[in-house]
């Protein structure tokens, strides 16, 4: 064996245990912070917590408003970015090759995508909180889809992008418009690869906290009312952890705890679809 050849082997195998170091070292942040979750949060999540509204200390509350508030802020946010994301993402792959308006699309689509949320929420207060003089749940899910959009629109342009050209020209070549190429050749194909999109966006807005406190902003009491303030787990959790009260400091954990395994799963079910996609 040459010394070359030996040196090369001898980096090579720094590089491979200094990547083992850090995917360890990575594992290791995660299980201590799952952990230390299930320790503190695990206790305090029962059937009361998720069936009882929000209440002031000693008064045994639990989260099913700030539960309830969350899923239909998110469900808001979903509704709207869905279709808005995958439409913008069909017409960057499919429509708009090479074009002026696609390569000015992409360029606003990535500062979305990594604008800081809080911006957003600003964003949002400026243009409907302040002008209805009223935080209501419908902004805090107009804030949650600006957040969405992006995601959804990228997932969706590369997805489309993998599908191979000579699916759309059979398609074309049997005599199939443009429309349903797309609809039932294109999409079909990317599918799994664009759900993947929509989970991840959807684990991405779950927890988002800095866009609510400017838009829904919170609320103790049940309200199911889209034009009022409105509860949300990420708020309940920001007050909450910060409460001298160890009966408030409790709920906070497990609300962290139920976003945490939400998002989990979410993020699991999304690697599974995005692992059938490239099979």
């Amino acid at each position: 064996m040459t010394p070359r050849l030996k040196r090369r082997k001898r980096t090579s195998a720094l590089a491979a245990a200094l990547a083992t170091a850090a995917a360890l070292v990575a594992l290791g942040l995660l299980a201590s912070i799952l952990w230390t979750l299930v320790a503190r949060g695990l206790p305090a999540l029962n059937l009361h917590t998720i069936t009882t509204g929000m209440a002031p200390t000693g008064e045994n509350g639990g989260l099913a408003n700030a539960i309830v508030g969350t899923l239909i802020q998110v469900a808001i946010g979903m509704a709207l970015a869905l279709p808005i994301g995958i439409m913008g993402g069909t017409f960057l792959a499919e429509y708009g090759r090479g074009s002026r308006l696609a390569d000015i699309t992409r360029f606003v689509n990535d500062i979305l995508l990594s604008a800081p949320s809080i911006l957003i929420g600003l964003f949002v207060y400026t243009l409907l909180v302040a002008t209805t003089k009223s935080y209501s749940g419908l902004a805090g899910g107009i804030a949650l889809a600006i957040i969405a959009i992006p995601i959804i629109v990228r997932t969706t342009e590369d997805m489309l992008n993998l599908v191979p050209t000579q699916m759309r020209e059979a398609s074309a070549a049997l005599g199939a418009p443009g429309y349903k190429t797309i609809t039932r050749i294109s999409w079909r194909a990317a599918s799994a690869g664009i759900l993947t999109g929509m989970l991840l966006a959807l684990a991405r807005i779950a927890g988002e906290t800095a866009p609510l406190l400017f838009t829904s902003l919170g609320n103790l009491n049940w309200s199911t009312s889209l034009l009022k303030p409105m509860a949300s787990l990420p708020i309940a959790i920001y007050q909450y952890a910060s409460s001298p009260y160890d009966d408030l400091v409790q709920l906070a954990w497990a609300g962290a705890l139920l976003i945490t395994m939400g998002v989990l799963a979410i993020n699991i079910l999304a690697q599974l679809l995005l692992g059938k996609q490239k099979g």
